[in-house]
């Protein structure tokens, strides 16, 4: 806005320089977000003095803010839905619908984002053989060491399984994998697929029984909308995943929340002892992939080595 501006300057351009202003604004605006957002959960608190506290609204998807919160506030368990913006007032209209027109009386619990499309192995099947995209059918087990052992390789594995995460967020199933600690995976990313700001990290997918263990807070984060301070002796063994100020963006994965992608992580850490895998959204610089051909052609046109749809392993050749 003309507001904005007159007070903090003219925005950035596109892939300009990231200036030491630019910094110092994106540092205020964060202090002070934090400060106000603190200062209204002490009042709330003091109202209703419990350890629970339920959020919404796209200031709910603060993952910074909320990773403090549970220390600077008395506040010890979150419950924030992952399509907290707008995005989320569809799910609220639907459940106003049934309880309150429908009056259908139903509880209904979340317990994962996983609530879009799911498709068939025979469309995956049929779209890769329209794309003419070479690929093997594999067992769930192959499937599994097939994949780590590419993301133990150092490989960039595009993963798109099951239903579609409800939400801003790539929570496993519309992925692009890597290795959490492998040497200049955060540039590889960027200049093969993301081409991104290199200040944005990159998000750890860890197994939600050995969180404690790696990052200094145990409230669990499945979502990923909490930041916590990595423990120093992870720091640089997740170096692809560990922020300029030590901390990381996770995703706790539970196996009985998501299966195969729990699967995969444990297969992962059998064969290099680290529970986390790299975690970004699948996309080039537009919304996340939905369906099969939108995988294909962003595994296509970028310089992603591997693309696991479905039961299918798709493996570019050598160059």
């Amino acid at each position: 806005s003309d507001l904005f501006i007159k007070h903090l300057g003219a925005p950035r351009e596109k892939h300009g320089e990231i200036t030491k202003r630019d910094e110092d604004v994106s540092f205020g605006l964060q202090r002070v977000f934090e400060k106000y957002y603190m200062h209204m959960l002490d009042a709330l608190h003091k109202l209703v003095p419990t350890t629970r506290v339920s959020m919404a609204g796209g200031c709910a998807l603060n993952s910074v803010a909320n990773g403090k919160l549970l220390v600077e506030t008395p506040f010890r368990e979150t419950c924030i839905q992952p399509a907290a913006g707008d995005d989320g007032l569809a799910v609220g209209a639907a459940l106003y619908v049934s309880n309150s027109v429908l009056k259908e009386g139903k509880r209904w619990v979340m317990k994962n984002a996983y609530l879009g499309n799911e498709f068939a192995d025979s469309i995956v099947k049929s779209e890769l053989d329209r794309y003419k995209v070479a690929y093997r059918e594999l067992s769930r087990g192959q499937i599994l060491d097939a994949t780590s052992d590419e993301i133990k390789n150092g490989n960039v594995v595009g993963w798109f399984q099951g239903r579609m995460e409800w939400g801003p967020r790539a929570l496993g199933n519309r992925s692009i994998l890597a290795h959490p600690g492998f040497p200049n995976m955060k540039d590889i990313l960027n200049a093969r697929i993301k081409h991104r700001e290199s200040f944005r990290p990159f998000a750890p997918s860890v197994l939600q029984e050995r969180q404690s263990e790696l990052f200094e807070q145990d409230h669990p984060s499945p979502f990923m909308l909490h930041v916590y301070k990595i423990r120093p002796e992870w720091r640089e063994r997740l170096s692809a995943v560990n922020h300029v100020d030590d901390t990381g963006r996770l995703q706790t994965v539970a196996r009985d929340e998501n299966p195969l992608y729990y699967d995969l992580i444990k297969a992962f850490e059998t064969k290099t002892s680290i529970p986390v895998i790299l975690n970004t959204s699948f996309n080039e610089n537009e919304p996340i992939v939905c369906e099969p051909f939108e995988a294909i052609e962003c595994f296509l046109r970028t310089k992603m080595d591997v693309l696991v749809i479905g039961s299918f392993f798709c493996k570019k050749p050598a160059a």
